[in-house]
């Protein structure tokens, strides 16, 4: 009987422990509608950067997306992202995208005519430092064993 209880216990906690998905959670839609517009990326930054290359969300190094232009509808949370620097492949692609009620920004990028629910992957970033005519994404990658944040510093255009 000890044994019953015991297990029932450690069932019980292992369910009320489990962690939420990004996606499981509610949306913030006053931060979303104040992203509801174009924007640029005006920098990309992160500590190493003269020695580090980063391959942003498996497209591009990410200088590539220093003057890249984004579009957010938030009534739908669909948009466009082009990457048009010199120097860099050109890319253009629609994308999907929410923010949660936990401050994150869920990004889809997606291959034309593809619906989001087809696409398995997805990048979960940090929301920072909102204003109405910036923000930052903030990405988290690992360097040498180091969680090192990769700020994205988005400028919004006229």
């Amino acid at each position: 009987m000890k044994k019953v209880i015991l297990i029932c216990v450690v069932a019980v906690l292992m369910f009320a422990c489990k962690s939420q998905s990004a996606t499981s959670t509610s949306t913030d839609r006053k931060a979303q509608i104040a992203i509801k517009g174009n924007w640029e990326i005006s920098s990309v930054t992160y500590p190493g950067s003269q020695y580090i290359k980063v391959n942003t969300f498996q497209l591009a190094d990410s200088e590539c997306f220093v003057g890249s232009t984004w579009k957010f509808v938030s009534n739908n949370n669909k948009g466009v992202m082009a990457l048009t620097k010199a120097d860099c492949a050109a890319f253009s692609s629609p994308i999907t995208w929410f923010v949660n009620d936990n401050g994150q920004f869920v990004l889809k990028v997606l291959s034309a005519g593809e619906k989001a629910k087809k696409v398995r992957d997805g990048y979960v970033l940090g929301l920072a430092n909102q204003t109405e005519t910036s923000f930052q994404l903030i990405d988290k990658i690992d360097v040498g064993g180091k969680m090192t944040d990769v700020v994205y510093q988005f400028q919004k255009v006229n």
